[in-house]
């Protein structure tokens, strides 16, 4: 009859542990994106999209994706940074790339009065409208900010979230 070590019963307890956690990751994966949720932005509740991006630089951002009544309805992308980190001077345009196209987004933020009266100049808004109605699909972007930062990806899934406010 063989004898079982401890070694070995450390070795079984440790593939019975690997084994449910490789089942419970099959059975409940991972979200891998947000969910577009309400979310309180200038004191009102909005459906938004809010994800938070590093650039090149590894520095991370908050995008939220809103439909602003302070703009007829338009689709409003807020940039958001750590405060004292940075100083966001307005008016600026976004530069967005995909692929060989183009677009340059217009700063809205001192048409906020709360982001205008915000002393920390950590978030810059933009008009996001044009930019989603000339996208047919969910493509890769890549936002540059003059002076903030030079390049920050964002991934599809982002995209199709700004898509699906729209």
């Amino acid at each position: 009859m063989k004898k079982i070590t401890k070694s070995h019963k450390i070795n079984f307890l440790k593939g019975i542990l690997s084994f449910s956690l490789l089942l419970s990751f099959i059975l409940n994966p991972l979200k891998v994106n947000a969910e577009i949720a309400e979310t309180e932005i200038n004191g009102e509740l909005i459906v938004a999209s809010s994800d938070f991006l590093r650039d090149l630089d590894f520095e991370t951002w908050q995008l939220v994706a809103y439909k602003s009544p302070l703009f007829e309805n338009k689709l409003i992308l807020r940039v958001i940074g750590y405060p004292g980190n940075l100083r966001i001077d307005h008016p600026t345009e976004l530069k967005v790339e995909s692929g060989r196209k183009h677009w340059l987004l217009n700063d809205k933020t001192l048409l906020n009065k709360e982001l205008a009266n915000d002393g920390r100049q950590a978030a810059a808004e933009f008009d996001l409208n044009e930019l989603i109605k000339n996208l047919d699909k969910n493509r890769p972007l890549r936002l540059s900010l003059s002076g903030v930062f030079s390049e920050l990806p964002v991934p599809p899934f982002v995209v199709k979230e700004w898509r699906s406010i729209n």
